[in-house]
C-alpha cells in the first residue's frame, strides 16, 4: 500500500476501489444488531486484502448505562487498533459493509473527525463484482498517534439536556421512522420513543433506491427541509452512535460543516427513566 495519503469524499465506488486498491487500508466492518457474527461473515468471504473491525470490541469502548451501548473508545486505545490493522498516520482508508454504508459510517466518521481520510464503499459488499477470499487478514502493525476526540464534535446527555428548549439547535433521530415513534420498538431498548424535540431523519432516506448515497444537492434539500440550514448546530443520534454516523456523512456531502454527535444515543438516553421522551411524530 502507498503511504501517500489521498483525499477522499466520504463514499467511493467499487470502480474507484479497484483502481486505487494499492493506496489505501481496506476494512470489512460487517456487524449485526440482530447477533449474528460479522466476523464470521467476514471470514466466510470479503473482498481480498481487507482486515476486519469489529463494531463492539474496536470501535467502542465497553457499554455502560453512563456511555450506552456503544461508547467512543479512549483515543489511545482507538490508536492501538488503528495500528493493529495497519492504519498509521498516513493512511487513507475505505471500509464497507453488507448494509449500505449504515455500520461502515461508524469507522468512517470516526476517522474523518480526526482528520485521517476516509470513506465507505457506496453500496457496500454488493457492489464488489470481484473475488472474494476467505479466513483472516493480518496487517503489519503500524506506529498510529492518539489524536483527542474534538469536543466540538460531540455533545453528552447533560448538555443535550440544557439544549432540547433552544429552538436553534436542531437534533435529528437516524433511526428507522418506527423505531423513532415508538411503534416499533427494539428488542435492546429499555423503552421506545424519541428524545423531545428531535426530527425524524431516518438513514435509509440518505440512500437512493439503488442503495447508493444519494447526490449532494438531494440530500442537502432533505435536510435543509429538516432545519439544517437555519439551524445553529446540528446534532444526530441513533440508537446507539452507529447509523448516527451515516447522517453526519450525508450531511457532510451536501455542505453541512462541523455537525455533531451523540455518542449515548437513544440506549444512554432511553435507558434512563428520568430522561423525558417522546412518541409519534408531531410533524408526520
Amino acid at each position: 500500500m502507498s503511504d501517500q495519503t489521498l483525499s477522499l469524499p466520504v463514499a467511493v465506488s467499487a470502480a474507484w476501489l479497484r483502481e486505487h486498491r494499492d493506496e489505501v487500508v481496506l476494512v470489512d466492518s460487517r456487524w449485526y444488531l440482530d447477533g449474528r457474527s460479522g466476523h464470521e461473515a467476514y471470514l466466510n468471504g470479503h473482498i481480498p486484502g481487507a482486515v476486519h473491525a469489529d463494531v463492539d470490541s474496536d470501535l467502542a469502548a465497553p457499554a455502560s448505562a453512563e456511555g450506552g451501548r456503544h461508547p467512543l473508545p479512549a483515543a489511545a486505545d482507538f490508536a492501538r487498533t488503528l495500528g493493529r490493522l495497519g492504519i498509521g498516520d498516513r493512511s487513507s482508508v475505505v471500509v464497507y459493509d453488507d448494509a449500505n454504508g449504515s455500520v461502515a459510517a461508524r469507522l468512517v466518521w470516526m476517522l474523518r473527525v480526526i482528520g485521517t481520510p476516509a470513506a465507505f464503499l457506496d453500496g457496500g459488499l454488493q457492489a464488489w463484482t470481484g473475488e472474494l477470499e476467505k479466513g483472516e487478514v493480518t496487517a503489519e502493525p503500524v506506529h498510529r498517534t492518539a489524536l483527542p476526540w474534538p469536543a466540538g464534535r460531540l455533545v453528552g446527555t447533560e448538555e443535550l439536556q440544557q439544549e432540547l428548549a433552544d429552538p436553534d439547535r436542531l437534533l435529528l433521530d437516524a433511526r428507522v421512522h418506527g423505531r423513532f415513534t415508538g411503534e416499533q420498538p427494539a428488542p435492546v431498548d429499555a423503552r421506545a420513543g424519541h428524545i423531545p424535540g428531535a426530527r425524524s431523519a431516518e438513514w435509509p432516506a440518505n440512500l437512493t433506491p439503488d442503495g447508493l448515497l444519494a447526490a449532494p444537492g438531494v440530500l442537502r434539500e432533505r435536510f435543509a427541509a429538516l432545519g439544517a440550514d437555519s439551524a445553529r448546530t446540528v446534532t444526530a443520534y441513533c440508537g446507539s452512535g452507529v447509523t448516527a454516523c451515516h447522517d453526519l456523512l450525508a450531511l457532510e456531502h451536501a455542505g453541512f460543516a462541523d455537525t455533531r454527535l451523540y455518542p449515548g444515543s437513544w440506549s444512554r438516553w432511553g435507558g434512563d427513566d428520568s430522561l423525558p421522551l417522546e412518541t409519534g411524530d408531531p410533524r408526520a
